[in-house]
């Protein structure tokens, strides 16, 4: 038991004087107890942002005036002697003092000391500190080297189990995904963990976007609903929807069955457009339509492939009611759309109760081909006024379908000549495409505003604390198909890693086999290593993949 009468042992305290307030530490972790007590008070006149990424507060108010305002919400309260108000990490508030405020406060974890507020509003968590809250356990589907690398960089890491849950082989490149088992093997993998299961994340597309929802509801954990999931991956149900809210931002578009012969004639589109399943990724299967000749190569394509996501796509439709006009449209259809174009762009962002975020726009620049992406960098040098137009939109659409407590990622062409903006697609995850440009950017990549919404908590990204200005990641392709001989060696590597500091060389195809045996491609390239790469400008970005690229040997031999 500690008994202390602090008038008698100011020695003791540890007083902290930060300018805005005061405060006399009464209690700290050194005391042995996972809380720390304080006699705080907030000097007249003074704004205080108190937001807190790793503790819990309680204050309790004894003299003077002043006001809380909720910064997310914007409501305001009385603070006055015998206001009480408690904080958790995901509330951010702003105390105003009118008089002096003194309070009362009691923080968990313990402060070790002198610790005092940083710019975001937050304490930090010291070493010294006994771990009152303890470490939440995350499943992570498919968790793999390079992304528990960037898990590892979000500020609060430590403060997380991250748990791996499913397999490549369960949820990547598979010739056919079987929904049930994918379920169940999940499922078995959380009953069995001995601990709790606080929270489950991914950043993978089909059928990982569209299992998670399931596993969420099942185990009471915070994610968006399979219904409004559904509503953005299904490419006509989402463009349905979009049509009722935002229809001067989509393209012309209409469903066809690939196995009717006449499909082309009753769809009614001219020429030129683009077709694509109802279900698919990383436009595996898209193809731009300009006569009939293209037409029925596509239709050949497609229809020797598109089985691979029908059976369980429509296992997943089965589970959700749909409308009228969009039931009778499963995951063995397709889409029709006429040709949008411009500058195109990715907008990463999150719906926390109701409230929506953009916290970074990423560039995507096209290969001569206007088919296949050549890089994507961040931060984007789209106008400030039409990224935050963009926003509005996405805004409008995932109000509309009750998208809520997730992450999403929205792709967006901006016509110049015209001003106008479309809407390529809704993603609902973040992109791991575009990790590696918020660490290198922001500090820290964006798997932080997974783990946050995964515990219910609203994320708060970092801001331009990264080592570089400008990130990318880049493509090593080839327009056509040939045997790969030899692939660049560890030594190559590590050169590009001496020469251009910190950059990641992913190498996607192997020695002895074609590139047209890589899954899922674009229907026009072959991507044989992936690139990310910082610089402190877009110039000196493209001279060091440049550089990369000089240092990186293929060796291929032309098929035909």
């Amino acid at each position: 038991m500690l008994v202390r009468q602090s008038n008698d042992n100011q020695e003791r305290d540890v007083f902290v004087d930060a300018g805005d307030w005061t405060s006399r530490r009464l209690i700290l972790a050194g005391d042995g107890v996972d809380y720390s007590i304080h006699d705080t008070t907030m000097k007249a006149g003074t704004h205080t942002l108190l937001a807190y990424p790793h503790h819990l507060e309680s204050a309790y108010c004894i003299e003077g005036e002043g006001e809380l305002e909720d910064t997310v919400s914007g409501e305001r309260y009385p603070l006055k002697p015998g206001t009480l108000y408690s904080l958790n990490r995901s509330d951010r508030i702003r105390l105003h003092a009118e008089t002096d405020v003194r309070l009362i406060c009691n923080l968990m974890p313990a402060l070790a000391g002198t610790e005092t507020l940083d710019s975001e509003g937050g304490y930090p968590l010291v070493p010294e500190a006994r771990p009152a809250l303890r470490k939440k356990n995350v499943f992570v589907v498919n968790l793999n080297e390079f992304n528990l690398g960037r898990l590892k960089s979000i500020r609060n890491a430590d403060n997380y189990n991250f748990l791996k849950l499913l397999d490549a082989s369960d949820v990547l490149e598979q010739t056919h995904y079987d929904i049930d088992a994918i379920l169940t093997k999940a499922r078995n993998t959380l009953q069995q963990y001995p601990g709790e299961v606080d929270g489950l994340i991914h950043y993978i597309d089909f059928p990982v976007s569209t299992t998670v929802p399931i596993l969420c509801q099942e185990f009471g954990l915070p994610s968006a609903s399979l219904e409004a999931v559904l509503k953005c991956e299904h490419k006509f149900w989402s463009r349905y929807e979009q049509a009722q809210c935002i229809a001067d931002h989509i393209p012309k578009f209409a469903a066809f069955d690939p196995f009717d012969d006449d499909a082309l004639d009753r769809m009614g589109m001219a020429f030129p457009f683009w077709v694509k399943p109802i279900k698919s990724f990383s436009s595996y299967l898209g193809f731009r339509i300009d006569d009939r000749d293209d037409w029925d190569h596509a239709i050949k394509e497609i229809r020797a492939h598109i089985g691979r996501f029908q059976g369980p796509f429509d296992a997943l439709l089965e589970r959700v009611d749909m409308p009228a006009e969009v039931a009778n449209i499963g995951g063995g259809d397709c889409i029709a759309e006429s040709i949008i174009g411009g500058r195109m762009c990715t907008q990463e962002g999150f719906v926390h109760k109701g409230k929506l975020r953009v916290y970074g726009t990423v560039d995507s620049l096209r290969e001569p081909n206007g088919s296949s992406f050549s890089s994507y960098q961040y931060p984007s040098r789209l106008p400030a006024r039409v990224r935050k137009r963009m926003t509005e939109i996405v805004e409008i659409f995932l109000s509309h379908i009750g998208y809520d407590n997730a992450p999403f990622n929205v792709e967006f062409f901006w016509d110049a000549n015209t001003d106008q903006i479309w809407l390529l697609e809704v993603n609902p995850r973040i992109s791991e495409s575009h990790a590696d440009l918020f660490r290198k950017v922001d500090g820290a990549s964006h798997h932080e505003v997974s783990a946050d919404l995964s515990l219910g908590a609203r994320p708060r990204l970092p801001y331009r604390d990264g080592e570089f200005a400008y990130a990318g990641k880049f493509f090593i392709r080839s327009f056509r198909d040939a045997f790969v001989k030899n692939v660049p060696d560890g030594d190559a590597l590590a050169e590009v890693a001496r020469q251009v500091p910190d950059t990641i060389v992913r190498i996607t195809c192997e020695p002895g086999k074609k590139l047209s045996e890589l899954m899922d491609q674009d229907s026009y390239s072959y991507a044989m290593a992936i690139m990310w790469i910082g610089a402190s400008s877009p110039a000196k970005l493209q001279k060091n993949f440049e550089k990369a690229v000089e240092l990186l040997d293929f060796d291929l031999e032309p098929i035909g």
